[in-house]
């Protein structure tokens, strides 16, 4: 029986780099689908969900965010991997604020999309042994990727998810931003670590308002921890 190869969707207005994108990821091993905006983009999700979703910013109809958006909220969960043309760090922390999963400024290697999107399916599509991690009132299942706080569901990303999981594995240690980059994102070039510290903020939002006391801790200078609480 032959492997299902993992389905990407290039969404992006420029048909010379669809084909450009379309070809290579074909070449790697994956079963490929394009469309020139954002409209169809959304129709092509519904009509077969895609594994991840590579996903220009600059689109004629509506952005790459609005896309996310509407998907995010029609609870399409799979990653979703910003174009950008902008090295903007606005534009960065607006795309992971909607739901996106990372992000490639333009100009681009191939070398490094493929890497990116090996990366983020690797920690998305992978099965594990683990069941279920406890760290003081926080619980996460990795048979169905859920999480509490007290009781309580955390809706998270999946690279949230992902990340949380390394900080539960790694309770009351101190974890840098290169260890947290290597683990989570799991690319061995030039990792961005802002995005360690935007991820770490919208997680800490997130379970703060679900637990008696902080529990993930910054240690200036040398990274995060995930503190078990004195009371839990």
């Amino acid at each position: 029986m032959t492997e299902e190869k993992p389905k990407i969707l290039v969404v992006d207005d420029e048909p010379h780099i669809r084909e450009l994108l379309s070809t290579s990821l074909r070449f790697a091993g994956y079963d490929v689908r394009a469309v020139g905006a954002g409209a169809p983009a959304i129709s092509a999700v519904l009509e077969d969900e895609p594994d991840l979703i590579l996903l220009d910013v600059m689109l004629p109809d509506m952005n790459g965010f609005s896309v996310t958006k509407r998907l995010r909220a029609s609870n399409f969960t799979s990653p979703i991997l910003f174009l950008t043309a902008k090295d903007d760090t606005e534009d960065k922390i607006t795309g992971l604020t909607v739901g996106g999963d990372d992000y490639v400024t333009k100009p681009f290697s191939l070398d490094e999309i493929i890497a990116r999107i090996k990366a983020i399916l690797r920690r998305t599509m992978a099965e594990t042994d683990d069941v279920a991690l406890q760290v003081g009132q926080l619980t996460l299942n990795q048979d169905t990727h859920e999480v509490e706080g007290a009781g309580d569901p955390i809706e998270l990303s999946p690279t949230e998810f992902k990340l949380l999981r390394y900080l539960m594995l790694n309770s009351n240690r101190v974890l840098s931003k290169a260890q947290i980059l290597d683990h989570v994102w799991e690319y061995d070039f030039n990792g961005d670590v802002g995005i360690v510290e935007s991820y770490i903020s919208y997680l800490r939002r997130k379970i703060d308002s679900k637990t008696q006391e902080p529990m993930i801790i910054t240690k200036r200078g040398f990274g995060y921890m995930l503190k078990t609480p004195k009371h839990s």
